[in-house]
């Protein structure tokens, strides 16, 4: 790809130098100095899951950062290190622009504008995705580092988060100012999130249900919400369309899958941002949201 020779032209002309990690996002390592070496993270950084495989997390992730894109710098950014890629969701797969394994040396004060330029576009919203040809992520601290980089150069990031990760604590979900979890209202989706809910709540972030599909067993949105003990942050009704359109390539913006985005973006964009402590359920966490554990996705 083109972006990634410019890529590694600006890395190559960074001068070499130590790091003062914000509270957010931990220095793992050397670092290389860039003018925003002092920059905190401004952007509201919003994480999506499935609350079981097959849940459409990608999908609502992507409608949600469109909404988000509307009014203010986004950047969705693709943590699935199973996945194809949601280039690949969005008919981005030809697009130039960088992918994560063209970030592999992008360690320390990273430049988050240089980064943002780089990305492919989904109209508004710059995408950072794997690469289904480069079936390779970069080690956990790169990925901190671009995000706090991009934390730093955009309004709103948006974080399609792997389940697997969550469940296991190998991920972003405890630097998330806001978790959503897509949750089919049937039974596997209870234990799904059952498993992974511990690693959701307890750090200050507002974490809730997207209630979608059908019901195979006339499981309501309240009964589900009332067995994980997690708000409904909307409902979303069975979105066929959506489904053939993202067949054909790219994820509309109109439909169930649009409105249920807006209805989550004005719950979960209202608050402070990181650092000066999450409003929740009519409390501010003290301390904000806490760094991202070494080691973690």
């Amino acid at each position: 790809m083109r972006a990634s020779g410019e890529l590694e032209d600006w890395q190559a002309e960074r001068q070499t130098g130590e790091w003062q990690a914000s509270d957010r996002w931990p220095l793992a390592g050397p670092a290389v100095a860039s003018p925003t070496a002092s920059a905190r993270p401004g952007a509201r950084v919003i994480g999506v899951v499935g609350g079981r495989g097959g849940a459409g997390a990608s999908t609502f992730a992507a409608a949600l950062a469109a909404r988000f894109a509307r009014r203010t710098a986004t950047a969705l950014v693709d943590l699935d290190r199973c996945g194809a890629g949601i280039d690949v969701l969005l008919a981005l797969e030809d697009s130039d622009g960088v992918r994560w394994p063209d970030l592999t040396s992008a360690r320390g004060d990273v430049d988050g504008a240089q980064v943002l330029a780089l990305l492919p576009r989904w109209g508004p919203c710059a995408v950072l995705s794997a690469d289904r040809r480069r079936p390779t992520f970069p080690e956990p601290g790169v990925v901190a580092d671009v995000l706090h980089a991009l934390a730093c150069a955009c309004g709103v990031v948006v974080v399609d988060l792997e389940r697997a990760g969550v469940v296991t604590g190998e991920s972003v979900a405890a630097a998330c100012d806001a978790i959503v979890v897509l949750a089919p209202r049937d039974l596997r989706t209870v234990a799904g999130v059952l498993a992974m809910r511990d690693r959701l709540v307890g750090h200050g972030a507002l974490v809730g249900l997207v209630a979608c599909g059908p019901s195979p067993g006339g499981l309501s949105a309240d009964e589900l919400s009332h067995a994980v003990d997690l708000p409904v942050l909307a409902r979303m009704g069975v979105d066929r369309r959506t489904a053939a359109a993202t067949e054909r390539g790219g994820v509309p913006l109109t439909g169930a899958v649009a409105r249920a985005a807006a209805r989550v973006a004005r719950a979960v964009g209202t608050d402070p941002p990181a650092g000066s402590g999450l409003a929740h359920g009519g409390a501010v966490a003290a301390g904000g949201v806490p760094a991202l554990r070494q080691g973690a996705w």
